[in-house]
């Protein structure tokens, strides 16, 4: 099957670090392996450098936009949004023409509907944040009445809409008044780890207490509290990812891929996702479920889908209690729990039934 997986957002490169380019990275690797899929992108990378396993792109570029006119800088999000409608409609003119469309849903862009309406294919929204929430929260939203205007009009419009998380799901139905919504978490790569290769790469002994966190630094993880929480239960700490300061002591691998990253997670004592006070609650933390698919215990802050993703393989406890944190960690430590994995192949499978279906 011909499929179109549309990236238009020019903060999310393709080969970036973030775990929203990790999503597309998998989701489309993934779709790969039983599809004819073309992924069409803003932007393949940025001034961070090119990071994970490389996933071939069509990319449209953002056009430049002058400093001057800043205030209407979201035309150029609109602007990069289109370019990436463009490209898909050329190559069905010289020949590919999808047979359904996917698209990450990103402020400002109505890529997707403009595909669908013009070729007549399925079209599927991919709801991973509420962008005009999210932004006014941690950026700057300039024109909010538009913007929330465009959101709402493209959502609604959406034949599918998928979630990532319930939270999102509440949100889509209820606030903007979406019609076919359908929860469908987040996946991992399906690559099991190896406890001892993990610690040879962090140069560790087999006995030596770790725990970890996976990701990079944004504006709502409480990452602050690792180091303390490391000291007081008598481990080292591992930030494994992308980070501008790493704490003294901490052993810091940066980006991994797949294997590798899949050996420290197995290396780890506790995997961590500590949140702060002011968190949103609609992420489906692609960490937890990398601890989950190791057999590493989690411990995390109780926000929004967490619990359930950690269940039984872990403990969840109030965002800044730092003395449950410690307690938490201390009572995991020796203990392995049950892999579970969800792969990207099964959301891979999922979002395309619902595309086909809707």
């Amino acid at each position: 099957m011909r499929v179109a997986y549309l990236l238009p957002a020019p903060g999310i490169p393709v080969q970036g670090p973030s775990g929203a380019s990790a999503h597309v990275r998998g989701i489309v690797r993934a779709m790969r392996a039983s599809h004819d899929v073309r992924l069409y992108a803003a932007r393949g990378e940025d001034h961070r450098g090119r990071f994970g396993v490389d996933t071939p792109a069509r990319l449209s570029g953002v056009p430049p936009w002058p400093t001057v006119l800043g205030r209407w800088r979201d035309q150029q999000e609109v602007l990069a949004a289109r370019r990436v409608a463009d490209a898909v409609m050329a190559d069905a003119w010289a020949g590919w023409a999808p047979e359904v469309v996917i698209e990450r849903h990103t402020l400002f862009s109505d890529a997707g509907w403009r595909i669908h309406h013009r070729l007549g294919v399925p079209w599927v929204l991919e709801v991973n944040a509420p962008p005009t929430v999210e932004r006014a929260r941690y950026e700057e939203l300039r024109r909010p009445s538009k913007a929330e205007e465009w959101e709402r009009r493209v959502l609604q419009a959406a034949p599918v809409v998928i979630a990532v998380s319930r939270w999102l799901v509440r949100w889509l139905k209820e606030e903007v008044g979406c019609r076919n919504v359908v929860w469908v978490p987040n996946g991992v790569d399906p690559v099991k780890g190896d406890r001892a290769r993990g610690r040879a790469l962090l140069g560790v002994s087999s006995d030596e207490p770790l725990i970890g966190y996976v990701g990079s630094r944004r504006q709502w993880h409480d990452i602050a509290s690792l180091a303390r929480v490391a000291d007081a239960a008598g481990a080292r700490l591992v930030l494994a990812g992308q980070f501008d300061v790493v704490p003294g002591g901490a052993l810091a691998p940066g980006h991994l891929g797949p294997q590798d990253l899949a050996d420290v997670i197995a290396a780890l004592d506790v995997g961590m996702a500590p949140y702060q006070t002011d968190s949103p609650a609609w992420f489906c933390p692609l960490k937890v479920l990398g601890y989950r698919a190791q057999g590493t215990p989690v411990v995390a802050t109780a926000l929004g889908d967490v619990p359930a993703l950690v269940e039984d393989g872990g403990s969840v406890v109030p965002a800044g209690d730092h003395d449950a944190l410690v307690t938490s960690v201390c009572a995991w430590m020796g203990r392995r729990v049950t892999p579970r994995v969800r792969s990207w192949r099964t959301v891979a499978r999922e979002v395309l039934e619902l595309g086909l279906g809707g």
